[in-house]
């Protein structure tokens, strides 16, 4: 990365691909500067010496093997590298860029397509798992008590509406008979012989 990919006043940053360029769509891409990589440059650019042209000018030669010093220097900070260092960081990135970017514009910046992103980069993460709780912990507290209360004695609806016929006949009969009002005898009521 040359200094002339920053573009300070727009805030975007050309990232070059030698690996893909010579493949249709695979030239250059540009990225907004992060404001997380954006003071860290800052400094960089404060620190640079006239007319430098690169953003590293340590571990240029074409043998530098930038994982094992990056590896290094985390060991250095007390911290356990990750396996597949470069890969898990850029599935970090892409995770972290899609929270907030529809998946077209972050694969743009990233420089790889929806289906790759599907099955190879977006992870679950313990944030996911924490808005989930929050959002169930909301709910709960938004519930009244009465409500809980009256819900718990309830008979379910299914079982209140699945009488059987006979039931539903009589209740008819004895609507009409409240409103007939007809007195019976206990002679009425035995059986003729």
């Amino acid at each position: 990365m040359r200094w002339g990919d920053v573009d300070w006043s727009n805030g975007r940053l050309t990232v070059h691909r030698p690996k893909t360029e010579h493949h249709p769509g695979g030239g250059p891409r540009v990225t907004p500067l992060y404001h997380e990589l954006h003071r860290y440059l800052d400094e960089m650019w404060q620190d640079a010496a006239d007319g430098e042209e690169f953003v590293i000018t340590r571990c240029r030669g074409a043998n530098a093997n930038l994982r094992t010093q990056l590896e290094r220097n985390l060991r250095r900070a007390g911290l356990k590298p990750r396996p597949k260092l470069s890969r898990n960081l850029r599935v970090t990135r892409q995770t972290e860029l899609t929270e907030s970017y529809p998946v077209h514009v972050v694969t743009s910046w990233i420089g790889n397509n929806a289906a790759i992103v599907a099955k190879h980069y977006l992870q679950v993460t313990e944030e996911h798992f924490g808005v989930a709780l929050a959002r169930t912990k909301r709910r709960k507290t938004r519930r009244s008590k009465p409500a809980q209360i009256v819900a718990k004695n309830r008979t379910p609806r299914a079982s209140r509406n699945k009488k059987p016929r006979f039931f539903r006949g009589l209740r008819h009969l004895a609507v009409c008979c409240k409103l007939v009002q007809c007195p019976l005898k206990d002679s009425n009521l035995e059986p003729s012989d």
